[in-house]
């Protein structure tokens, strides 16, 4: 069932379209995630699902009724900004009993609603410290219990962890994760960050240019990309230019003189360039048979990075990267070596240029 769903949503600024024809369909609790970088439309798609920006034209609905016209406090929905925005002359209490208060809730429930929020939040006992008493994950902790106190059937985030450091950000977006999946909410989470989405997400809608380009898992957006742009946005890959020779289930590219097995779409023909997607972690040094295809490459460079070795490596007139794990037995290869690299071609793809 849907909780969400956007028909041919469009947002134009005269001859400017921030959002063009997005059609989206989000399921009852699940995380859903607007990946892209800034400008793409992601901000300007939840607002309209929000009711704070009104669409040029398309259709939204929230289960089996029409917001579109609505307003923003008709539409059951929670909203959270990566400012937070906490009343600094309110306490944790009164910043969370904001919007209870505001509905005219009796104060006994308000009391009630208040004190299950904080648990919900691990903030049991900040009832009276103010926000110059919070760290930044105690803020958004106190942002998100004043969303979630009025019981929203949809919770929207909108870039929540951006200003948090490194070490808080990740220990936040598991925590928002876990959080979501006790309550069971509908939420959809805009982020520019490909770690946050693939972490946290149920399904990723990747953005470019207004559009959605491609909806998937975190597992098929990042090992099935459908375009060059998604490939090369989400994680590292390696892009190396190749020609098709025969296209179906049993597509076949030309690399550096020789032919290789892979997978491609049905539309690339037969003579055209291409573009081979690898990913770092999927070619081997000195491969055993695990990889049915085999190269000879030269060690351009090595880079030491912790817990893996990234090495720079030469086939023909094109570069490419492996990742290695840095680990005991695994053997270190020096610039200059020759060595045999390798990769399964199940794990590869082709698109077009």
């Amino acid at each position: 069932m849907s909780d969400i769903q956007l028909k041919n949503l469009t947002k134009s600024y005269g001859t400017y379209t921030a959002v063009a024809g997005i059609d989206l369909k989000i399921g009852e609790g699940e995380f859903f995630s607007l990946l892209g970088p800034s400008g793409c439309g992601k901000s300007t798609t939840l607002r309209m699902i929000a009711g704070f920006i009104r669409p040029t034209s398309g259709e939204i609905f929230i289960g089996s009724d029409e917001v579109t016209a609505l307003p923003p406090e008709k539409r059951d929905i929670g909203i959270v900004f990566q400012n937070y925005a906490i009343f600094p002359h309110m306490s944790v209490a009164e910043n969370i009993a904001f919007g209870l208060k505001l509905r005219k809730r009796p104060k006994e429930e308000v009391r009630s609603k208040v004190k299950a929020a904080l648990q919900q939040v691990g903030l049991a006992g900040y009832e009276d410290r103010y926000q110059r008493q919070l760290s930044g994950g105690e803020q958004q902790r106190v942002a998100l219990a004043r969303v979630l106190v009025t019981e929203p059937r949809i919770l929207l985030l909108d870039e929540p962890l951006s200003a948090l450091d490194k070490s808080l950000r990740e220990e936040m977006k598991y925590w928002i994760k876990d959080l979501q999946k006790r309550l069971g909410i509908t939420t959809v989470y805009v982020t520019h960050d490909q770690d946050e989405a693939l972490t946290m997400s149920d399904r990723i809608g990747v953005m470019q240019k207004a559009r959605v380009v491609q909806v998937g898992t975190p597992e098929e957006i990042y090992e099935r990309p459908k375009t060059l742009f998604v490939t090369t946005f989400i994680g590292h890959s390696n892009v190396i230019d190749v020609t098709v020779v025969s296209k179906g289930p049993d597509m076949m590219v030309v690399l550096d003189g020789r032919k290789l097995p892979t997978r491609g779409p049905e539309n690339l023909e037969a003579g055209r360039a291409a573009k081979l997607v690898v990913r770092p972690e999927n070619v081997l040094i000195n491969p055993d048979a695990r990889a049915s295809v085999t190269l000879s490459a030269k060690v351009i460079g090595e880079s030491y990075q912790g817990a893996i070795v990234r090495y720079r490596l030469g086939i023909g007139a094109q570069e490419i990267i492996a990742e290695r794990q840095n680990s005991i037995g695994n053997e270190r290869f020096s610039p200059g070596a020759e060595v045999m690299i390798g990769w399964d071609p199940g794990m590869t793809e082709v698109l077009a240029t």
